[in-house]
């Protein structure tokens, strides 16, 4: 048996039948129900089980939408579009060296979590490197319990109070940097690991006054910071 057409109740036969909103009807007949201007099923939209076009849908005060089996059915066909895209994605980028993430909302977080930890790392290493270079040298550190085999020589560490930068008789010493230093004060001299010293005078336990061949500059260098040559 033919079922009948949802509008004209005549029967439906195969060729020319359209299986929507839970009835049956002619192609003819699929038309809305205020302009009778023909349908396709993608151009309706239903209300109470009956076909309307854009322009004369009703009009409700709501947005709910009932969940009724055509709703479903759409819904369901939904969820099979994306998992068939989703699949041929997959197949095509499968074997390139990477893996398809979808951006969920859980993934952006994850993501902006990781990029606070690698920003709170970089700064804690930023100001760890700080912390070296403004340090005196390893050798000269007495944090990690060992007794400095010359004590005097570091009675008076780098960057506390010095005396005043004052040019002593010159000498023939000679000096060679063994770490890099930079200047704290405008009397102060800086280094570079390797450089030569001339005319070098001890001024203290701590500091001393030399001239810097590379750079030809004299004044006040760490006694920490070189060697005689």
């Amino acid at each position: 048996m033919n079922p009948p057409c949802g509008r004209c109740n005549k029967p439906v036969y195969p060729t020319e039948k359209i299986n929507c909103l839970d009835k049956y009807w002619h192609k003819g007949c699929f038309s809305c129900e205020v302009c009778k201007m023909a349908l396709s099923m993608t151009t309706y939209k239903g209300f109470e089980k009956k076909p309307y076009c854009s322009m004369h849908y009703p009009k409700t005060s709501f947005t709910i939408v009932a969940d009724t089996p055509e709703n479903l059915r759409l819904k369901q066909q939904s969820m099979l579009n994306s998992q068939a895209l989703y699949k041929e994605d997959f197949e095509k980028n499968k074997g390139k060296g990477f893996s398809v993430v979808a951006d969920t909302p859980e993934m952006q977080r994850v993501k902006k979590t990781q990029d606070q930890i690698s920003n709170v790392k970089y700064h804690e290493e930023f100001e760890k490197s700080r912390i070296r270079s403004d340090a005196p040298p390893p050798e000269n550190r007495q944090d990690s319990g060992e007794q400095p085999s010359n004590p005097e020589r570091f009675s008076q560490p780098v960057g506390k109070t010095r005396p005043a930068a004052v040019a002593p008789p010159s000498g023939e010493r000679r000096y060679q940097a063994v770490y890099s230093y930079v200047a704290a004060d405008a009397d102060e001299v800086s280094l570079q690991e390797g450089d030569l010293l001339s005319d070098v005078e001890r001024i203290d336990e701590g500091w001393m006054f030399g001239c810097n061949q590379r750079t030809g500059q004299r004044g006040m260098l760490p006694a920490n910071y070189v060697r005689p040559v």
